[in-house]
């Protein structure tokens, strides 16, 4: 068999006319950028994911540097060089990069070995470390560190819950990366609803995806709203008057028009991610391939989480061994994420080394993607459990 890791033309066959229609609508009305579109889909988005506000901007990362900016962190937002963002090193590189964008610094802690999201007790167990100084906390080298931003990795939430108290504790902000947990729930909030920001991506390979770039940041703040607006649009209001030095960002209206018609189906995706991800735990399972007796360390789903799977992530010994097999096979596999980001090259001069977070470096090691897309068959998905206890079994 010849199974994708994503099958994007799969889900479109479902939806070509609702598409087809929603796009022809955008090209009649001759308005690309922002306008009637952008701001139903933002009023949809806002609604679905239970807050006040949403506002729609270029790309996933650009929500992250936008969110950054409104709250002031950073030189590009119109803060100091030495501000500082706590976060994950197991994610992808636009959680660290849009800090290090906003002219601030990342600083790093190690994840929960069982979701690889961020770790609230290393989160405390840092900030704990940390010098006051007029209500600030600040690090040995003098980074002042201002806000936390947790990221919910491969579509379960982190423990929001301590984060938050946390972060309440030193007067942090929290933006919330859910790039990938469009849908997750912790309890009964949904990603992007419990810190100070939520930021969201519409890359073609999300739950919901865009037929190009696309974000969105949720907000129960209004003076924020009005300020990430300002900020897209580079820093105007009204027209050519200029507040504040922003961005050009804007959510074109071709792709509010495409996600205004998959949200719709949005659930239901979900629903078939999640009933595939059942369908390889119980094939692992029968097999005897996973821990402790067997070798494969499944996802699990934490109680009080809504696990969306935006990605359905492994964990086995001889990793890269297993996925040229695979590949031989048929089955495409990827891996998030082969290197974590305190260990990037261009992270030099944060002086990390090997060995400081040996949780993401263990999972960087380990961690393998499989098809997971709703629209995945039953025999598909016992083709690659087969095909991997074959692998075990040599």
């Amino acid at each position: 068999m010849k199974i994708p890791l994503l099958d994007l033309k799969a889900q479109y066959v479902t939806i070509e006319d609702e598409i087809n229609e929603a796009v022809t609508k955008v090209l009649q009305s001759q308005h690309f950028i922002l306008g009637p579109e952008v701001a139903a889909l933002e009023e949809e988005i806002a609604r679905y994911v239970g807050v006040k506000y949403a506002v729609g901007v270029a790309s996933g990362s650009d929500a992250i540097l936008t969110a950054l900016m409104s709250l002031g962190i950073g030189s590009a937002g119109g803060g100091e060089l030495t501000d500082a963002v706590v976060t994950t090193p197991y994610s992808f590189f636009a959680t660290a990069g849009y800090i290090t964008r906003a002219g601030a610094v990342p600083i790093f802690v190690d994840i929960d070995p069982v979701t690889l999201n961020i770790n609230p007790a290393k989160l405390e167990s840092f900030l704990s470390g940390l010098k006051e100084s007029g209500g600030s906390f600040k690090t040995k080298n003098g980074l002042t560190v201002k806000a936390v931003m947790p990221v919910h990795l491969y579509g379960q939430m982190a423990d929001m819950a301590p984060i938050m108290e946390t972060a309440s504790n030193y007067n942090l902000s929290v933006i919330e990366d859910a790039a990938q947990a469009i849908g997750a729930k912790y309890r009964d909030k949904y990603a992007g609803s419990m810190g100070d920001f939520g930021t969201f991506s519409f890359f073609p390979s999300k739950n919901l995806g865009g037929f190009g770039d696309g974000g969105m940041i949720t907000t129960n703040d209004s003076d924020h709203f009005e300020r990430l607006k300002m900020i897209r649009n580079h820093g105007s209001k009204p027209k050519y008057f200029h507040k504040i030095v922003g961005l050009n960002s804007r959510l074109d209206a071709l792709q509010a028009a495409i996600l205004r018609v998959k949200l719709k189906h949005l659930s239901s995706w979900t629903e078939g991610r999640r009933k595939n991800a059942d369908k390889y735990r119980e094939l692992f399972r029968s097999a005897g391939l996973t821990t402790p007796k067997g070798v494969v360390t499944l996802p699990q789903e934490v109680e009080h989480r809504y696990h969306i799977y935006n990605q359905f992530v492994l964990s086995v010994p001889e990793r890269d061994k297993l996925r040229e097999h695979l590949a031989d096979s048929g089955v495409a596999t990827e891996i998030y994420y082969p290197l974590p980001l305190h260990l990037q090259e261009c992270y030099k001069d944060l002086n990390y080394a090997k060995g400081d977070f040996p949780v993401s470096e263990e999972a960087a090691l380990s961690s393998l993607a499989l098809p997971v897309y709703p629209e995945l068959t039953g025999d598909a998905i016992e083709y690659v459990v087969n095909t991997i206890g074959e692998f075990f079994k040599k």
